[in-house]
């Protein structure tokens, strides 16, 4: 094969894979757009080449100028409506595709050897179809080609005189097309192939985020509880270090769990107005205790702007930027504000560390992807922070970039949030209630595995709380002030059965809390309640305790 060959080969494999990765409106926007040009560009060559051709069918050469000339203002027409009504509509295909092989039909036949060049044209709207729209594209426009090779040479004299020139043509017709058709297949096994393993690995990632949850939330649970069994300082010190680790492997699983929810294409986007602030203070108070252990100062700058995005994905953004800043930056101060840039606004977060070297900042944002020199102490982290970052912005239609000089600090900026306007209801502010508040406070527990129950049933007693446990949904029990319930039960039971059992018995709306090892939108979607709080495992007791503070009261009022 020559060089010229596996050029034009690499190009269409790429050519290829790029539509496969592409939706099918936006494809038949690419093949308007292409037309928008071409057809203009015809008629520049073939019009005055008809109109000074000696072969003088007066009749047949009005007709194909005129027509040619109509057809652009309907390209414009047919971009337009693939523009505002995007989607699938192979009707519209069709009558695009046949318009533009009858356009190149009448410029072959009626012109003569002038107009052999159109032919160029044809192959290429005819590999164009296959690459954009499939192979049964490619089969149907190889069939109008050949439909329209023997209509010309049927009215064409200078092709009739030519039989060597159509045999060519043919053979190129045949060959080039049925090339191309085989590589699109085996793209599409390749493609439909790696996909499939993509997702393997994605339903892997998910799964054994769920399972190893479990044992770390109970073991988390269980320190909370060993903490305040009355231990001397050197066993209160090993608590605490049990505990940071515990931190650190949940924030892993918290990110492995981020990249499978990601590839599954589950994320779904909730863009709603938000005050800035009030994401920053949630994801400074989430990072207080870490920045604190690591002598990091976390410096917030005030800000009252408004912004329109998803809250929740902004906050997972903030805080891997955060907690980055925090590990690769200790003992110094990271400082997270914002900037107005004309209507949008950018979310920066700037840290006092040691910087990135040149040669490694174009590839932070890669999955896996870690800056070590020799000699780096060991940091925790598998190096998926950033690009779950980079994923999230892409899905929210916002920017993000790093900028870093070696000894002089990291800046990494979201950019491209819209402005929205204030809302006139602020969040409620949290106010620190009474621990007294939960002595008393009658329990129903539902959690399906056994480590779980009996570390969260010991840390709700430990709270003052009567606690009455079940791994499944109970048919009978005692009256009771608050429900506690996992979501997935086994079975196929989930909270949201249990929660309706439970309120029936009942008879009132029992506060509930959830707690799940799973995808949280998922789970808030199925759930169907905005306010049913919602913590994801591995909950910290502090989280758990303030929930329950607050629903303790609340079913008290």
């Amino acid at each position: 094969m020559t060089a010229a060959a596996m050029a034009w080969q690499g190009r269409v494999f790429g050519s290829v894979a790029d539509v496969l990765r592409s939706r099918g409106d936006d494809a038949e926007r690419g093949q308007a757009l292409v037309r928008l040009v071409l057809v203009p560009l015809l008629c520049l060559y073939v019009v005055p080449k008809l109109l000074g051709s000696e072969d003088r069918a007066e009749i047949w050469l009005k007709l194909t100028v005129a027509y040619l000339v109509a057809y652009i203002p309907v390209s414009v027409l047919l971009y337009r409506d693939i523009v505002q009504r995007p989607g699938q509509f192979h009707g519209r295909r069709l009558f695009g595709m046949a318009n533009d092989y009858f356009c190149m039909l009448l410029a072959m036949a009626v012109g003569g050897a002038a107009t052999l060049p159109v032919y160029a044209t044809l192959l290429w709207v005819t590999l164009a179809n296959g690459l954009r729209f499939g192979p049964r594209y490619l089969i149907g426009a190889t069939a109008a080609a050949f439909v329209a090779l023997g209509i010309t040479y049927y009215f064409n004299s200078y092709w009739r005189e030519n039989p060597d020139m159509v045999l060519t043509l043919v053979l190129t017709t045949t060959v080039v097309p049925a090339y191309v058709l085989t590589l699109i297949t085996r793209i599409h096994k390749a493609y439909h192939a790696a996909m499939e393993a993509n997702l393997a690995k994605s339903r892997f990632l998910a799964q054994a985020s769920h399972d190893l949850r479990q044992p770390i939330h109970a073991i988390s649970l269980f320190t909370s509880v060993l903490r305040d069994a009355g231990l001397g300082p050197r066993e209160v010190q090993m608590v605490d270090n049990i505990d940071r680790s515990l931190e650190s492997v949940s924030r892993l699983f918290k990110s492995l769990l981020d990249v499978s929810t990601l590839d599954s294409g589950r994320v779904t986007l909730k863009v709603e107005p938000v005050a800035v602030q009030q994401i920053i203070d949630d994801v400074v108070r989430q990072n207080s205790q870490a920045a604190q252990r690591a002598g990091v100062e976390l410096r917030p700058v005030a800000s009252t702007v408004w912004v329109e995005t998803d809250p929740s994905l902004l906050a997972t953004i903030l805080q891997n930027v955060v907690n980055n800043a925090i590990k690769y930056a200790p003992g110094r101060p990271v400082v997270i504000g914002c900037r107005r840039r004309g209507q949008t606004v950018s979310v920066e977060v700037l840290d006092c560390g040691p910087g990135i070297a040149a040669e490694h900042q174009p590839h932070v944002f890669e999955e896996f992807y870690q800056v070590r020199e020799r000699g780096d102490r060991d940091v925790e982290g598998v190096g998926l922070g950033l690009p779950i970052v980079k994923r999230l912005a892409n899905l929210l239609g916002h920017a993000v970039a790093l900028a870093s000089r070696p000894g002089h600090g990291t800046r990494v900026a979201l950019s491209g949030l819209p402005i929205a306007e204030p809302q006139l209801a602020e969040r409620e502010q949290q106010v620190v209630r009474p621990a007294s508040a939960m002595d008393g406070l009658r329990v129903l527990l539902v959690e399906d595995d056994e480590a779980v129950l009996r570390a969260t049933a010991s840390l709700l007693e430990s709270w003052g709380c009567e606690v009455d446990t079940s791994t499944t949904i109970p048919e009978t029990f005692e009256d009771c002030d608050l429900l506690i319930t996992d979501y997935d039960l086994g079975g196929g039971v989930t909270g949201k059965e249990c929660i309706g059992v439970v309120r029936n018995m009942q008879q009132w709306n029992i506060p509930v809390v959830v707690m799940s090892g799973h995808d949280a939108d998922r789970v808030r979607d199925e759930l169907g309640d905005p306010d049913i709080p919602l913590l994801t495992k591995p909950v910290r007791p502090a989280e758990l305790r303030s929930v329950v503070l607050a629903s303790a009261l609340d079913a008290r009022a």
